[in-house]
């Protein structure tokens, strides 16, 4: 049984301004204890130790929800860690519940009180049970922790004394909203040590971990009492090769720490920054980057898929994407780590559900991202753009909001599972009344303001709209959304014939409407989502304004997702091949001969010439352009999903091979098994290599095998 909504929130007597309080608990065990679970939680993020041992491996615990309506707590098994007399103490810094969180609205957004709730119940061997929950014998300090924010790092006193103890309070909050742990727990990763230390021209001291990553920097030193260590973090290095931080706006992303005497090892408690190098600020000379390794943090999600080939450049753009993954899975899908905003942008997760659902199992990951989406959706349906919305004020828009039923119905496709598409449904139909009810034409949605093909290569000047019809792109989406609810409804057995009519009608005013698309983007939507009426001459069309434009792309967020398999399955392959191999500016590949080592958020988020892009909005952690990740296992290796047997329970092996590469393979851990697909060009031939935990359908050329489970060769 759980006893947390029993309990009562405590927190200090007093404000304690920038320092994070800690709380301690004493009690004794009565008597032989059989077993020992604590359940905790904050308004903030907490740390808890146990008799000085640490309580579990959740980074920034109890993690990111709607707090007001959704608020996590965990349990842990802390019955190997008692002794006779025992003493938790718990650490609890803002993080997304208090301070800073959105540069363009206010502090706080759910509240400015550091408070925690907790149970600890002890089983003994007879039977009997003690709870011990927080009250006010609780005694609670400022700890040595001066300074910690999401985006501006930490300040950690190492000299400062615990002496100023005294009895907590109670806090009024409610205990209705307290839902036990249902997200991925978030942990460190990896650690990376550096590849170095060098001095810019500017005389900084610069250590180079070589890798952008999400996460913070620890260290061990044997340092004397005072004595500071300072350093910021920043994703690159500018033009002439200095510590470069304008793209993080005002997020200072430092850490200040103050030695004790002796030897002392140190890392954030409640922070995170995105980041590849480090600059020390303010250090002694004896300090020296051998002392130093970066910690990888992110939610511990299951690696399933795999990709190579014969380009290394290729390689090096899809580790990119599982890089930028990593460093934008912490506990909600980010637009990035690194700069003042570090927000569940709908948009972005949507465009990438798939390949992210093919990198790693992301299932239950997104299962508790949407509840929070629902949780938060309005009356009348609308979406916001962040999940949890901290954007109350902003438009609801279409490719945003759409991550209702884009996300539940590639995570259902991907994992086979109803159970998503159970909980989401109703936001799922939600969503498309919205769109039913936005502009005067009933089965188009016109007329309202939206973000269109976000940050698209040919936006009119001054603007990131792109030069895509925002009212067509609208009205795309509504209908792929409203086809989404059709089919999801039919999936669990409802009446569907609603959203069924509601979808050819929205087709038929569609081609009314669009008849003529003088985008990529506008050409790739209309195909993928089958509302182009002549798809011949829609596919030639893109095809001609990509080889137009010398095999460059020129989409953004939106359009983004579909070119590749809008070229790729309407017989143009040849030339997404072009497009993927392309590396001059704008490419997947511009970036990887930059240096990058993961997403841009902008096609050249660095220019040619070493300079930046913009410092407004200038991620170079950004993961939704490797969306193209899907199309690498998709066509090049032909593994793909089929709706009528999802979670791969029927496979499809489609591989389209292109002679610039000379092989490529890659595999895919599906809920049946792990699928392998690959080839490779011997003369004049193909070799196919396939490996089947289900049986499937292959298809080489103008060739169809209906084949079982089992390992496979083919030469053509």
């Amino acid at each position: 049984m759980s006893y947390i909504k029993f309990a009562k929130w405590i927190r200090p007597k007093k404000d304690y301004g920038e320092a994070c309080p800690i709380y301690k608990c004493e009690f004794e065990a009565k008597k032989q204890v059989k077993s020992a679970v604590l359940e905790i939680t904050a308004m903030g993020v907490y740390e808890a130790h146990i008799n000085g041992e640490r309580i579990g491996d959740f980074i920034m615990a109890p993690g990111w929800t709607a707090y007001d309506k959704r608020h996590q707590y965990q349990s842990y098994d802390i019955t190997d860690k008692l002794k006779s007399g025992n003493e938790i103490t718990v650490t609890v810094g803002k993080g997304w519940y208090r301070g800073d969180l959105v540069i363009w609205r206010d502090n706080n957004i759910w509240g400015t009180v550091p408070a925690i709730i907790a149970a600890i119940t002890l089983v003994y061997d007879d039977g009997t049970e003690e709870i011990i929950s927080t009250d006010k014998k609780w005694k609670v300090a400022e700890s040595p922790i001066r300074f910690s924010q999401i985006y501006d790092g930490e300040t950690y006193d190492a000299t400062y004394k615990l002496d100023e103890w005294e009895d907590a309070v109670y806090y009024y909050g409610t205990t209705l909203n307290l839902i036990p742990q249902e997200g991925e727990i978030v942990r460190e990763m990896e650690h990376i040590k550096p590849l170095g230390m060098l001095v810019t021209p500017k005389g900084e001291r610069v250590i180079d971990f070589g890798q952008n990553m999400t996460g913070y920097v620890t260290f061990k030193v044997d340092g004397r009492k005072g004595d500071k260590i300072v350093y910021s973090h920043a994703e690159t290095l500018d033009f002439d090769g200095n510590f470069y931080t304008a793209n993080l706006r005002s997020a200072k992303q430092r850490v200040e720490y103050i030695c004790r005497d002796g030897v002392q090892e140190y890392k954030p408690h409640h922070s995170f920054m995105g980041f590849r190098y480090i600059r020390l600020d303010d250090a002694p000379d004896y300090v020296n980057e051998d002392m130093f390794e970066a910690i990888v943090v992110h939610s511990d999600i299951k690696r399933t898929g795999y990709f190579e080939c014969s380009h290394e450049k290729l390689n090096k753009l899809y580790q990119n994407i599982v890089w930028g993954q990593r460093g934008n899975f912490l506990d909600i899908p980010t637009d990035c780590p690194q700069r003042d905003e570090r927000l569940g942008w709908t948009a972005d997760a949507q465009v990438f559900v798939k390949t992210a659902s093919y990198n790693y199992d992301v299932q239950k990951f997104f299962e508790k991202w949407l509840k929070d989406l629902a949780a938060e959706q309005h009356n009348n349906g609308a979406v916001g753009n962040v999940v949890p919305d901290v954007l109350y004020d902003f438009t609801p828009a279409t490719g945003w909001g759409d991550a209702a039923t884009i996300c539940p119905w590639q995570i259902y496709l991907t994992y086979g599972e109803k159970t998503v598409l159970e909980n989401q449904i109703d936001s799922m139909i939600g969503w498309v009344e919205f769109m039913h009810s936005r502009g005067e034409e009933e089965f188009l949605w016109c007329g309202d303001e939206q973000m269109g093909d976000w940050l698209a290569l040919d936006a009119p000047e001054g603007t990131n709209t792109g030069a895509s019809d925002t009212d067509l792109i609208a009205s795309a989406y509504f209908a792929l959304s409203t086809e989404i609810v059709a089919k999801a409804l039919k999936v669990l057995g409802r009446d569907n014939s609603k959203y069924e009519e509601m979808h050819k009608r929205i087709v038929s005013a569609y081609r009314e409407r669009f008849k003529e698309y003088k985008t990529q983007t506008e050409c790739a939507v209309s195909l993928m989502f089958n509302l182009a009426e002549n798809r011949d001459e829609v596919a030639e069309k893109l095809a001609d304004l990509v080889k137009k434009n010398g095999n460059k792309i020129t989409t953004g967020f939106l359009g983004t997702p579909y070119i590749m398999d809008a070229l790729s399955e309407n017989g143009y392959e040849d030339v997404a091949y072009s497009l993927l191999l392309q590396e001059e500016y704008p490419s997947w590949l511009f970036s990887v001969n930059m240096g990058a080592t993961t997403v841009w958020e902008h096609w050249d988020s660095m220019r040619a010439d070493g300079t930046m892009w913009h410092t407004g909005m200038n991620s170079f952690n950004h993961y939704a352009y490797g969306c193209v990740g899907s199309w690498m296992y998709e066509t090049i290796c032909g593994i793909k999903l089929d709706e009528e047997n999802p979670g791969f329970e029927r496979i499809v092996i489609c591989p389209k091979p292109d002679k610039r590469l000379k092989w490529a393979k890659a595999s895919i851990e599906s809920r049946f098994g792990t699928i392998k697909s690959g080839w490779e060009f011997t003369g004049d031939e193909v070799v196919y290599e396939f490996e089947l935990p289900r049986p499937a359908r292959v298809e080489i050329g103008n060739k169809t095998f209906e084949l079982g489970a089992g390992k496979y060769t083919y030469k053509f």
